[in-house]
């Protein structure tokens, strides 16, 4: 039976402009098996997992459950759980580290402040190897789980990052996919090589344009946009460009790049929809997703 990661790739469909949008992440260390709905459907009391996913709407932070890679069995109650802020504004990105006895202390946090980047002091700065987090929530996706399982351990085992689990994010037909913080570039379509490249550009502060699906802090147009003036001039510094667009029709973007050094592009994006139609996920019955690609990119300086 085919899956959906088999039909992406044999459609060669494009990575770029397919991650997850968000600028900030607040992730929360749950052991234990995970549903499709992880928030409510995990060993965290649901109704704080509502109550969170309420708090976070329409701000610009993600919520993520993540764990350690290995069996998960149910395992004893843990008498704390690490917790992760981050925030992936070019510039301005930060990771902070905390830890908690009980969950429901999140509560105290400011969603609006965090979303904007602002975290208040909260936890430490954390100061160690990049934040690798591996879809692998079979609930969600079965591809997830067979592809993303495997590539989690291969990287916590050769000390490669601070490896995690996480419950989504998005692109299944991707898999393996990761999130790498502090920058939050996701890839997608990862081998146990190929992710770790990624990690040990990413600890030199650069990107690796191959198999990036764009940065959260961006949404979808942003995303394609960045991508095809790093890969036009080779550019992997992870820092040094920052976008802004504006809408010129419905499926239509006009987006402007930034270099730090002050050059300029101009990238003319359109979305159209895929074809032929084709299941975002195992689990769902085929569609024609979105595409975001650049029809034109002029330098501007």
């Amino acid at each position: 039976m085919s899956t959906c990661t088999t039909l992406s790739r044999e459609l060669t469909e494009p990575l770029g402009g397919t991650a997850a949008t968000g600028a900030s992440w607040l992730l929360l260390e749950q052991p234990g098996p995970w549903g499709a709905r992880a928030l409510t459907q995990s060993h965290l009391d649901p109704d704080l997992g509502r109550t969170l996913e309420a708090r976070a709407a329409g701000t610009d932070l993600r919520i993520a459950l993540i764990r350690r890679p290995g069996r998960h069995a149910d395992p004893p109650p843990a008498p704390t759980r690490q917790v992760y802020l981050a925030h992936t504004r070019p510039g301005r990105s930060w990771v902070r580290e905390h830890v908690l006895a009980d969950p429901t202390d999140l509560l105290d946090l400011d969603f609006d402040a965090l979303g904007r980047g602002e975290h208040g002091g909260v936890g430490t700065a954390y100061q160690g190897d990049p934040l690798a987090l591996v879809c692998t929530n079979g609930r969600r996706d079965r591809c997830c789980a067979l592809l993303g399982r495997p590539l989690a351990a291969e990287l916590a085992a050769g000390g490669h990052a601070q490896v995690w689990e996480v419950t989504h994010l998005g692109g299944h037909r991707f898999a393996p996919t990761m999130l790498v913080l502090p920058y939050g570039y996701a890839y997608g379509r990862l081998s146990a090589h190929t992710a770790k490249d990624i990690l040990e550009a990413t600890r030199d502060g650069r990107m690796v344009t191959e198999w990036s699906r764009g940065r959260s802090f961006w949404d979808r147009p942003g995303q394609v946009a960045e991508l095809a003036v790093r890969e036009a001039t080779g550019e992997t510094a992870a820092e040094v460009l920052t976008i802004s667009q504006s809408t010129v029709a419905d499926d239509a973007w006009s987006v402007q790049v930034a270099h730090e050094d002050g050059r300029r592009w101009t990238a003319e994006v359109h979305r159209t929809a895929a074809e032929p139609a084709r299941a975002e996920s195992c689990l769902k019955s085929p569609t024609n997703p979105d595409r975001f690609e650049v029809r034109k990119l002029t330098s501007a300086s």
